[in-house]
């Protein structure tokens, strides 16, 4: 897969914004309302997977909490940007150091992101629990978070398990 590595300080920061890009695009573009809240499921939550494991760590959690609360603030839910950017940057810093130390095989990767993505599901939960006042409201968007993060990771999985791919053939 691509690396950071041996990338000049432009090729990191292309990089770095076409992956907070892409998450901006994958969360106001590809949405479905949920009911009974405010909130929306999307595809950006792939997208960061898919940021930490091409970027790594660093790069990847920049990419993820500017792109998140760059959508929330164009996708017209600007009040909560400060809650995602500090979420996201805690799911995507966590998922980062967990593949970065543990992550050499397909399980250990999905435990990672499972672990960012409980993260994640933990954040709103507080966040919308302090924004709506009561713990029911909070409650009712939980499993849609729970389903967001899972599909994130199959999606990111698949999307990684074929960039590896191609580049085994270069």
């Amino acid at each position: 897969m691509f690396s950071l590595r041996h990338a000049t300080g432009t090729q990191k920061l292309v990089m770095t914004a076409l992956m907070m890009c892409l998450t901006l695009v994958s969360t106001v573009l590809f949405r479905i309302p949920v009911p009974m809240t405010q909130g929306y499921v999307h595809l950006g939550d792939a997208m960061i997977f898919i940021g930490i494991a091409v970027l790594g760590r660093h790069y990847g959690t920049v990419a993820a909490a500017l792109g998140s609360a760059m959508a929330d603030v164009l996708g017209g839910f600007a009040f909560w940007a400060p809650w995602t950017l500090i979420i996201k940057l805690a799911m995507a810093y966590l998922t980062g150091t967990l593949l970065s130390k543990h992550g050499n095989g397909k399980m250990q990767e999905i435990l990672a992101m499972a672990a960012g993505g409980s993260v994640m599901c933990l954040g709103y939960l507080i966040a919308e629990r302090v924004m709506y006042g009561t713990w029911a409201a909070a409650i009712l968007g939980l499993p849609w978070n729970i389903g967001q993060a899972t599909v994130g990771i199959v999606v990111s999985m698949i999307v990684t398990s074929h960039l590896t791919s191609i580049e085994s053939n270069d």
